[in-house]
């Protein structure tokens, strides 16, 4: 997993796939966290992408840099807590102040059931998590 993350940071922004019904839905995504052990995205519960994951939590990821690839699929499962919202708000000053007061409003997921394949050089290599 440390792994994976450590490629989702140095790729930059990342995709990801939703569905809507049956059509799929893909946008940029700029913000991850690593919290006890697992990896988070987050969004806005008012946005369609939240809507979309809470009905169906599958989502794939990609992100790419030269020729290297990570894609990852997944189930985005929310959470609550709230001292996972502190922790990740005090590890990303500027989540936190690109998200103000609007701390109700924000939706925590982490991944589970992950499957990253890493395509480097043209070898590939599948890490679960």
């Amino acid at each position: 997993m440390d792994e994976v993350f450590d490629l989702l940071d140095q790729y930059g922004p990342y995709f990801i796939a939703t569905t809507d019904g049956d059509q799929p839905r893909v946008r940029p995504f700029g913000s991850h966290f690593k919290y006890d052990g697992k990896i988070y995205i987050s969004t806005q519960k008012s946005k369609n992408v939240a809507k979309q994951i809470m009905a169906n939590p599958k989502i794939e990821m990609c992100s790419m840099k030269e020729f290297n690839m990570l894609r990852i699929q997944a189930v985005a499962i929310a959470d609550d807590r709230p001292e996972v919202l502190q922790a990740i708000l005090d590890a990303n000053p500027m989540m936190k102040e690109r998200m103000g007061t609007n701390l109700e409003d924000q939706l925590l997921l982490y991944l589970t059931d992950a499957v990253a394949t890493i395509t480097q050089g043209g070898e590939s290599k599948v890490i679960e998590f």
